[in-house]
C-alpha cells in the first residue's frame, strides 16, 4: 500500500487536489496496489464524494466534543467519510505521549484506522503499546530527502522495525525520501506492508509518472 500525504501543498488542496486523486485512482485501479490519499480536513468530504479510494485525515486532535476552538474532532471526519488519520507525525506532533494514547484510544473507539509516526526506534518501541492500527517509520532527517531514502540509509533499522511490530502483531510502513519504484520494492522486501510519500508526488511536474515508477516496486 501507498499512503500519499497531500500536507497542504498547492496541488493537495481543494480543486486540485480533486483532480490528483482522480490519478491515483486510476493507477490504483490499474495495478491493484492500494493507495490511500491522506488530505486536510477541509478536503475530506468533497473527497470522499470524488473517489472510490479510502480517504484519510492528516491529523485529528484527542478531545471529544466541547469548547475546543480550532481542534479537529475524530467524529467530524468519520461524519464527512475519513476512514482513517495520521497521528503523531513529524510535522503534526501531539505534545505528550498521554495525548497520543488518548487519541489512539479515541480512534479505536470510534472505529477509525490509525497510522502513528515513530522518529526512531525508542519512540517506536513506546507506540506499538498502543496497538494503532498500523505504525511507521519515519526519520525527519531525511523526509523530503532528495538524494536518499529511509529504504537506501535505513535498511537495517527498517529490519528492526519491522521485527518490533510483528512482535506485537501490528503492521509497519516507513517513509522518508522515497522516491523510486526500487525504494518501495526494498521497503517491502525489509518486511514493511507499504510507505508514505509526499513531496514525490505532491511536488512533481508530473506527478502519474512518479506513482507509476513507485508502483513497479509492488510487481
Amino acid at each position: 500500500m501507498i499512503f500519499i500525504n497531500f500536507k497542504a501543498y498547492e496541488k493537495g488542496t481543494g480543486e486540485k487536489a480533486l483532480i490528483l486523486v482522480k490519478i491515483l485512482e486510476a493507477v490504483a485501479s490499474k495495478f491493484q496496489v492500494k493507495i490511500i490519499p491522506v488530505v486536510q480536513a477541509t478536503d475530506i468530504k468533497e473527497m470522499v464524494l470524488t473517489t472510490k479510494l479510502e480517504v484519510w485525515a492528516q491529523k485529528i486532535d484527542p478531545i471529544a466534543y466541547g469548547a475546543h476552538t480550532g481542534a479537529i474532532l475524530p467524529e467530524a471526519v468519520i461524519e464527512d467519510g475519513a476512514q482513517g488519520t495520521f497521528l503523531n507525525h513529524s510535522e503534526a506532533k501531539l505534545n505528550h505521549f498521554e495525548d497520543l494514547a488518548l487519541a489512539v484510544k479515541r480512534c479505536a473507539e470510534l472505529e477509525l484506522k490509525t497510522l502513528v509516526f515513530s522518529q526512531s526506534l525508542a519512540e517506536l518501541k513506546k507506540t506499538l503499546d498502543l496497538k494503532p492500527t498500523f505504525v511507521a517509520y519515519e526519520p525527519p532527517e531525511l523526509i523530503a530527502s532528495r538524494t536518499t531514502s529511509v529504504a537506501q540509509a535505513r535498511s537495517e533499522a527498517i529490519k528492526t522495525a519491522v521485527n518490533l511490530a510483528r512482535e506485537k502483531g501490528l503492521p509497519l510502513v516507513v517513509g522518508a525520501g522515497i522516491k523510486s519504484g526500487e525504494d518501495t520494492r526494498k521497503s517491502l522486501e525489509l518486511g514493511a506492508v507499504g510507505v508514505v510519500v509526499a513531496s514525490d508526488v505532491m511536488l512533481a511536474k508530473n506527478p502519474e509518472k512518479e506513482l507509476l515508477e513507485l508502483v513497479q516496486g509492488f510487481s
